[in-house]
């Protein structure tokens, strides 16, 4: 990631020096990061969880036309699903802004991917331990296009704690991706997941450009 910086032209009276933090200062790098993962996993409350603004949420109603597509079993009560994309934006530092894009979780919307992924740094994949096998798209896709990408277990309530090699074995993921617990409703936690990301995406880039 680039740091661009913006110029001001300074006031200078008669007698004064001119400083070079008068002359120059840093604007903040803005960053794109997609939220992605099977259906019903938390995208939805993970972004507005962390935004700053009133997110963006593109979501309907669900009717009977989603009988026999969409998996309810684990999530009974939900009534609506994002159909296009959730939308929020972080500061995570002075210098630094994340916008989040969350992805539609069902296969029918898989369309939209390749738009809502170009020109990002990384992905969180988040993931429901009562049905592992809803990620494995969202794991396969960052893969092959090589987007850096973190695990995050959202821990929902009543569900078996697993540990992070439980989790990493059972994913059979590679040792650098890192895998988190975390809870989509919890501020502090969505936001370490998301350093946790910046992190990998930052030593991915590193290691790139070494090569």
């Amino acid at each position: 990631m680039d740091v661009k910086t913006s110029r001001t032209t300074p006031v200078v009276r008669e007698g004064e020096s001119v400083q070079t933090s008068d002359v120059e200062t840093k604007a903040p790098v803005s960053t794109k990061i997609v939220v992605s993962g099977g259906f019903g996993v938390g995208k939805t409350t993970f972004v507005g969880a962390v935004s700053e603004i009133t997110p963006l949420t593109t979501e309907a109603v669900m009717t009977q036309a989603s009988e026999g597509l969409d998996d309810l079993r684990s999530t009974p009560g939900k009534t609506t699903t994002t159909v296009a994309m959730d939308f929020g934006r972080i500061t995570l530092d002075a210098d630094l802004v994340l916008y989040l894009f969350g992805t539609p979780g069902q296969h029918r919307f898989w369309f939209m991917w390749d738009d809502l992924v170009r020109g990002a740094i990384g992905a969180v994949v988040l993931a429901d331990t009562r049905r592992l096998a809803d990620c494995f798209p969202s794991l396969d896709y960052f893969e092959s296009s090589g987007l850096p990408f973190v695990v995050a277990v959202n821990q929902f309530e009543g569900t078996p704690a697993y540990t992070v090699a439980d989790v990493r074995d059972a994913l059979s993921l590679p040792a650098p991706v890192p895998v988190v617990i975390c809870d989509a409703r919890n501020r502090p936690s969505a936001v370490a997941t998301l350093m946790s990301l910046v992190s990998h995406a930052l030593t991915a880039q590193t290691a790139q450009t070494a090569t």
